[in-house]
């Protein structure tokens, strides 16, 4: 039924449908009721920029979209207040292999390593193969990584000065797409990488170790640690021959070659530590400062109703040690 508007007697009465009734109603109640969206978040992608260093390329996809990850107590650790407000930081990933009963598999679980330094706490990569009897410590270009400005969210739309960017993630800019051009040694190579640290004021490893890694070409090879603190050489051998992981007519040869690699890590460790007191003697104090004053931040996901429950530990890797704070 329509109804009559009375217009005050100018003109000729209008008459308003029910549907135009019924439009009215609903223009005034979205009017009322606004819809909100749920905007981005500053910091939201930190987690992802810091790219997870070692982790296989098959398994990337499964670190980023597996779970619905939750970071904010990373990004409330920037907001003001928050114990890294206003600090200059270096920031890297790593993805960590956890059998998860809740859902019956192996979960790689994303964490974010910050380093709070006033400059790069290194930009070198260790690589360590299970192959590989030594180290190698290269550029952190050559695996086509560097740390890169962060630019949270609410400067992207705006010209920013480099100058005054306080957070740096490690990236990675090899493509995927170009992997399978690769040899399979380069791409495994991305697979043992590891984010290099060393610092001069402590003693490494390689000064405090008395082990050698073994790898005595044979049929099939022998691998093996030995200790020359607490090993003795003849004992060790004929211990081998007893387990027959070590034919007997080898004996002889198997003795010279431990001995060459135990006068090799001895040569090592003396010239790391000379190499350490040189390090020490030319450098600065703010350096020397900075050093000391250097702290190591791990953060995993909160844990919450989206993802299975999940192990955390303070431990980043063979050249970093432990977190100083695990969040």
């Amino acid at each position: 039924m329509a109804k009559i508007v009375n217009n005050g007697g100018k003109g000729k009465r209008k008459r308003t449908t029910k549907k135009e009734t019924e439009k009215k109603a609903r223009a005034t109640k979205t009017k009322e009721e606004p819809e909100y969206f749920e905007g981005k978040r500053n910091l939201e992608d930190l987690w992802k920029a810091a790219f997870p260093v070692g982790t296989e390329w098959h398994n990337l996809d499964a670190v980023y979209d597996e779970f619905n990850w939750d970071f904010k107590s990373l990004e409330e650790a920037f907001e003001e207040g928050g114990m890294l407000y206003g600090k200059k930081v270096f920031v890297f990933g790593t993805a960590e292999p956890d059998f998860l009963e809740d859902v019956n598999k192996t979960v790689y679980v994303p964490t974010v390593v910050v380093i709070e330094s006033p400059f790069p706490p290194s930009e070198k990569l260790g690589i360590k193969a299970v192959q590989r009897v030594e180290e190698e410590i290269v550029p952190m270009k050559l695996m086509k990584m560097d740390w890169v400005p962060y630019i949270p969210f609410e400067n992207r739309d705006r010209q920013v000065d480099r100058v005054n960017f306080q957070i740096f993630c490690l990236g990675c800019t090899q493509r995927r797409a170009a992997l399978r051009h690769m040899k399979e040694d380069r791409v495994k190579m991305f697979e043992y990488c590891l984010p290099y640290f060393y610092n001069p004021l402590k003693e490494d490893e390689l000064e405090q170790s008395t082990e050698v890694d073994i790898l005595f070409p044979s049929e099939p090879p022998v691998v093996c640690e030995f200790d020359w603190k607490f090993h003795r050489l003849q004992e060790f051998v004929d211990d081998l021959i007893e387990d027959e992981a070590l034919p007997a007519e080898q004996k002889d040869e198997f003795k010279e070659f431990v001995k060459e690699q135990v006068r090799a890590a001895k040569k090592a460790s003396k010239e790391a530590k000379v190499a350490r007191e040189k390090a020490i003697e030319e450098m600065s104090e703010d350096t020397k400062e900075a050093f000391e004053n250097m702290k190591f931040y791990k953060f995993y996901p909160r844990h919450s109703p989206d993802v299975p429950r999940f192990k955390t530990s303070s431990y980043i890797n063979r050249y970093y040690g432990k977190a100083h704070q695990v969040l």
